[in-house]
């Protein structure tokens, strides 16, 4: 918010949220904006996001990234959250353009895979060597359309927009206190986890429960639910669309 305010100024009105999910980043938005749309081409997302929708400036609409219903030069903000990397990516980038208002803003935000974990009078090394295998058996699994990086399709975009007034941030640290089974549940989230799911679930099963057992094992518990420390790796574009565009 920070670029935005610092580019743009006041007044925040219309913010959009594109690839939105079951809109878990679109909420952070509402506080700051007067009305914030929520984007997804997923009619069940859209549809999660409206039953767990509480703020009253927030909407949800189904469509394409490629064709956002809004008008020309209309939008203050537009956001992409672990989102930018599935979409047509030089035709949404086009799109943006044609939406944002002079001086409106871009950011695309994702993380890596590769998170890290620690724990209380445990090895970090040990617990992230164990991580490190999880990772490495998933991409044989990896989708052919984000390349072998995201980070290289994000900071591709960077380079592609025209916009003098522009940031890339490559690694920016973030640390959350979760239980054991939620960093599982990260993990299993991606993908390429997902796709090993769809080809073979049972392998899929040994690999996360082996995984699991493991790190437990080093940390000496018992219960999925212990809290361990993970370290997640987020890297984000942000752009300013000049005032002559």
């Amino acid at each position: 918010m920070y670029f935005v305010f610092c580019q743009k100024g006041c007044p925040f009105e219309l913010a959009v949220d594109v690839g939105c999910g079951s809109g878990q980043g679109t909420v952070l938005l509402a506080k700051h904006f007067t009305s914030v749309v929520g984007t997804d081409v997923s009619p069940a997302q859209v549809e999660v996001a409206l039953q767990n929708a509480k703020e009253q400036n927030i909407t949800y609409r189904q469509c394409v990234a490629e064709e956002l219903p809004f008008s020309d030069s209309s939008v203050d903000l537009m956001t992409a959250m672990s989102a930018f990397h599935w979409f047509d990516r030089p035709r949404f980038l086009q799109e943006a353009h044609r939406v944002l208002k002079p001086r409106g803003c871009l950011a695309l935000l994702n993380y890596t895979i590769d998170m890290e974990l620690s724990y209380p009078d445990c090895c970090s090394h040990s617990l992230n060597e164990i991580c490190k295998e999880f990772y490495v058996a998933l991409q044989p699994y990896r989708s052919p359309h984000l390349g072998r990086s995201s980070i290289e399709l994000y900071r591709e975009a960077y380079e592609s927009i025209s916009y003098p007034d522009k940031e890339w941030q490559e690694c920016m640290l973030v640390e959350r206190s979760m239980p054991l089974s939620s960093y599982m549940g990260l993990v299993e989230s991606f993908s390429s986890y997902q796709a090993l799911l769809r080809d073979d679930p049972q392998k899929a099963s040994r690999l996360s429960q082996g995984i699991c057992q493991r790190l437990m094992s080093i940390m000496k518990v018992t219960s999925v639910e212990t809290e361990v420390v993970v370290a997640v790796k987020y890297f984000y574009l942000l752009a300013c669309k000049p005032q002559e565009a």
